[in-house]
């Protein structure tokens, strides 16, 4: 234990100290009340740790992740990670896309692909794409329809990954069709 960590826990055992003595001196002759008064506060503060550890679970629930204007416009929160997460619909099933404008393609991990049907084993990975975890071997696949809130795709073009990539990107090739304007911690989408 280094001097600063000892310095702290000295100054909570100092305030815990005098806290105690006051309750003594205050609830001398109500010991049950005082003590039926700890356990509430220390339920409250229970729960309010609760809710606070449990509040990045409740968020995703509570707050709108991606939302369509009636101007025909598509607004995204930047998540807490500091990136922007669009959710398409591939051929009705959800797949949701992290937004990498330093992508090129629209690149399904392994796992998404399999939600939408394509067996990764019965493609041929003839491309190559160079990402942060080094080179990866590509598939082409054509989604037949993709669609972002009112806008449409038919028979888009993408890609599988044969490495492991957790989720999917969605890069400039899907992206350029639209004018994005970055503000206020919000990804607009407008065509």
């Amino acid at each position: 234990m280094d001097a600063d960590s000892f310095a702290r826990i000295a100054y909570l055992g100092i305030i815990l100290v005098a806290l105690g003595g006051w309750v003594m001196v205050e609830f001398r002759q109500r010991m049950g009340q005082a003590l039926r008064m700890g356990m509430a506060w220390g339920l409250i503060f229970i729960g309010v740790m609760a809710g606070y550890g449990l509040w990045s679970d409740i968020r995703q629930d509570v707050m709108p992740q991606q939302m369509v204007s009636e101007a025909g416009t598509v607004e995204v929160p930047r998540a807490q990670d500091g990136h922007y997460y669009l959710t398409l619909m591939i051929n009705g099933t959800p797949i949701r896309f992290m937004v990498d404008t330093g992508a090129t393609g629209m690149v399904l991990g392994d796992d998404d692909a399999a939600r939408l049907g394509i067996d990764p084993a019965s493609l041929m990975f003839l491309g190559e794409a160079r990402t942060a975890n080094g080179v990866v071997r590509t598939a082409r696949v054509t989604l037949p329809v993709v669609e972002l809130g009112p806008f449409q795709n038919r028979d888009f073009r993408a890609f599988v990954t044969e490495g492991d990539m957790p989720g999917s990107l969605l890069g400039m090739d899907y992206l350029g069709q639209f004018r994005m304007e970055f503000a206020g911690g919000r990804l607009i989408l407008r065509q």
